[in-house]
């Protein structure tokens, strides 16, 4: 832009704004607290228009009917097939490619790229994501109903339960990280057994291997019929956030941004 243009574009922008943006010196304009002020904000504005014409011509073809999930375990096997449901009754025609791994594992494909929209239950998200809780789980202190914990009276603490073998989900795991987390500062057991799924840590319990900490999502059918019980725990109730994470784009693309809207809405 010509000295002149700048000048007068500048003047203009001054008298809408009813401020000075620049102090005008015999060694050159420098810009006033007010004016660097406007233009950090500018820019701001500038990059999400960007980002917008970007997501908008990423999304605009309605023939794109293709979405990549991945879901950590217990989402995967109480929620999402709700969820999808839900989902092609909107969108008939599209296609969705789930894969069902731990948390950590969802992270590191998000990242890379690899899936639209991940569903996590660990509580951490690496800060390079985008993220949206959709839902709260709470997790619960289950045994066999032969375990000696099913006679006794009141809750056990937080110490006893950290003093005790317990039946574990593997590190990566939502809710391994939920559990640890909230055991924190504690001396604790070496677990009885590390397991890599939902059902087999259900077995073991089952089975007297030992209590375990899962969501309520995962053993709803086995304390309904009895073959789990529930063991109060004393203290603030153990919780974790269900997230949607993508990367990109703050606006998750268009079939994702409905999954998430559905989750957020729908149960299990």
């Amino acid at each position: 832009m010509a000295q002149p243009n700048a000048s007068r574009a500048i003047a203009e922008l001054e008298a809408t704004m009813q401020s000075h943006l620049l102090d005008r010196r015999p060694s050159g304009s420098v810009p006033t607290p007010f004016g660097l002020s406007l233009a950090a904000h500018a820019r701001e504005v500038l990059d999400a228009a960007r980002d917008f014409q970007s997501w908008v011509a990423e999304n605009h073809d309605e023939s794109q009917k293709a979405l990549s999930v991945g879901a950590s375990l217990t989402i995967a096997e109480t929620l999402l097939p709700v969820w999808i449901a839900a989902l092609r009754e909107r969108y008939p025609d599209v296609q969705v490619a789930i894969s069902v791994v731990n948390s950590a594992e969802v992270i590191s494909q998000v990242r890379h790229g690899h899936f639209h929209v991940g569903f996590i239950e660990t509580p951490h998200v690496p800060v390079q994501l985008n993220a949206h809780i959709v839902q709260e789980d709470e997790l619960f202190v289950v045994i066999s109903p032969h375990h000696p914990w099913a006679s006794r009276q009141g809750r056990i603490s937080l110490q006893e339960l950290a003093e005790t073998a317990l039946v574990v989900r593997e590190p990566g795991s939502g809710t391994f990280v939920a559990q640890q987390d909230h055991l924190a500062g504690l001396d604790v057991a070496t677990p009885a057994q590390v397991l890599n799924s939902i059902a087999a840590v259900r077995v073991a319990v089952a089975s007297g291997a030992g209590p375990a900490v899962m969501s309520e999502l995962a053993v709803r059918d086995q304390l309904a019929n009895g073959n789990l019980l529930r063991v109060p725990l004393e203290g603030d109730k153990i919780t974790r956030p269900l997230t949607a994470i993508w990367s990109g784009h703050r606006r998750p693309p268009r079939l994702a941004h409905e999954l998430i809207t559905i989750a957020k809405s729908t149960g299990a």
